[in-house]
């Protein structure tokens, strides 16, 4: 009799294993409390995210009352975060002079924009001929994005985009890009929740999706084959400034093919969310569905680096579904008028009640430690303006939330002494696990705000 359940177990044992053999080809397991009681070291990864919404904050109800500290009132812009207030800094005098008018004249949208991420100058031009920087989000996945299947993930909410000049005389790339690759190559963002969650974890019916995105991957590299045995070829007749540009196109190619190499050596999640479909009509849905594409894609460990444009800086949306007809850039430019201030603040509000939810799904995730999905996160939440009114670039409307793994407190207002935002952002790429990096944009050293 003992024999014989001995022998069950085992086969039941084994048949365990095969499944979970099976799954782990289908799905990123998570991290399992058994192994963590037996004393195997688990480390769980930290996550970061940069989340932009345009035109800046009515200041007066963005910041909190006092000098800071950890005993501060949300003030009433904030007031939905009020369930994840322990995972708060609020950030007051972070600065991004980059963006400030020069020789250049008008444009602080384009350069808000343009170099929030990247502290650098962007040039202005309407055509072709882009410079800006490599954003900071860029620069943390160039040294953990082999880690996970994604090096980073670009993702908006502004499902139209244009070309030529989008802000007198500034590029529209600019305006509909944070995230950029070199100073010359921003990386587009995607609008299309079907697109996003197609392109992480495969399309069609939940049963096929796995082998579908391995046939497409297949595709992909057969495709790139072709065109790089084609380029080279013409690469032989070519000379002077078209090899340089011959170049830079192959030197393209190829980091597609190392990241469709790595995303092949990856095991591949297969959440049990139904394919989204194409843009909701309602905007407060659109950003909803990207921001639950953003939440499993972390939870999946599928990458561990994103942004998420929530809007175009100068965006002119409506908001009639709180009643607000007029557009949220021309109610910036309030002249101190009472009525549209308020308006501004009503939109201030319902972005931020967006962001709420994110933050609180993130808090509901538990991670093997016991700690939420968002403790290792940071998340950040902000504008390139600060008063929209003026346009002004100092003292950004900034919020960090997550602890990034425990990398700094958070539930307090932090005041700084006028720094520059790449200062907090080199304190967090710290936090993500980076080595040497030593200055980015206008940065003049670690923030002290995350100590």
């Amino acid at each position: 009799m003992m024999n014989r359940n001995f022998a069950a177990e085992r086969r039941l044992s084994l048949d365990r294993r095969q499944f979970m053999r099976g799954l782990g080809a289908c799905i990123a397991l998570p991290a399992l409390e058994s192994a963590h009681a037996a004393g195997a070291a688990i480390t769980v990864p930290t996550r970061m995210a940069f989340l932009y919404v345009p035109n800046g904050t009515i200041p007066s109800a963005w910041w909190p009352a006092g000098d800071g500290g950890s005993d501060f009132a949300l003030p009433p812009t904030l007031e939905p975060l009020a369930g994840v207030r322990h995972r708060l800094q609020v950030i007051s005098g972070l600065q991004d002079l980059s963006a400030d008018p020069g020789l250049d004249g008008p444009g602080d949208h384009a350069r808000a924009g343009g170099t929030f991420l990247t502290g650098v100058r962007v040039k202005k031009t309407a055509g072709s001929d882009l410079r800006a920087g490599i954003s900071i989000d860029q620069v943390v996945a160039g040294q953990i994005g082999h880690l996970t299947r994604f090096a980073s993930l670009e993702l908006t909410c502004d499902a139209e985009t244009k070309s030529g000049n989008c802000d007198s005389g500034y590029a529209c790339a600019y305006v509909y890009n944070l995230s950029w690759r070199t100073p010359t190559q921003p990386l587009s963002a995607e609008a299309n929740p079907r697109l996003v969650f197609e392109r992480l974890f495969g399309a069609g019916p939940r049963g096929e999706r796995v082998a579908n995105l391995k046939r497409r991957q297949k595709e992909q590299q057969s495709i790139l084959d072709y065109v790089l045995t084609d380029a080279r070829s013409l690469e032989r007749t070519l000379d002077g400034r078209d090899r340089q540009k011959m170049d830079q196109y192959l030197t393209s190619i190829r980091e597609i093919e190392a990241r469709i190499e790595n995303s092949e050596r990856m095991p591949v999640a297969n959440p049990g969310m139904e394919t989204p479909g194409a843009v909701p009509a309602r905007y407060d849905e659109h950003i909803a569905l990207m921001f639950d594409l953003l939440l499993l894609a972390f939870q999946t460990d599928t990458t561990r680096v994103a942004t998420v444009l929530i809007a175009r800086e100068g965006s002119n949306r409506n908001f009639t579904e709180i009643g607000i007809s007029e557009g949220h850039h021309n109610l910036t430019h309030h002249r101190n008028q009472p009525e549209m201030i308020d308006k501004v603040k009503q939109i201030d509000r319902w972005y931020v009640q967006r962001l709420a939810r994110f933050l609180q799904n993130m808090e509901s995730i538990k991670e093997i430690d016991g700690r939420s999905l968002l403790h290792h996160s940071m998340i950040l939440y902000g504008s390139g303006i600060g008063d929209g009114n003026r346009h002004t670039h100092q003292n950004l409307p900034i919020l960090v939330a997550g602890s990034g793994g425990g990398a700094f407190r958070s539930g307090r207002y932090v005041t700084t002494n006028a720094e520059p935002v790449t200062n907090l952002f080199l304190t967090m790429a710290d936090a993500m696990g980076t080595k040497g990096i030593a200055q980015h944009g206008d940065s003049t050293g670690r923030s002290g705000v995350m100590s």
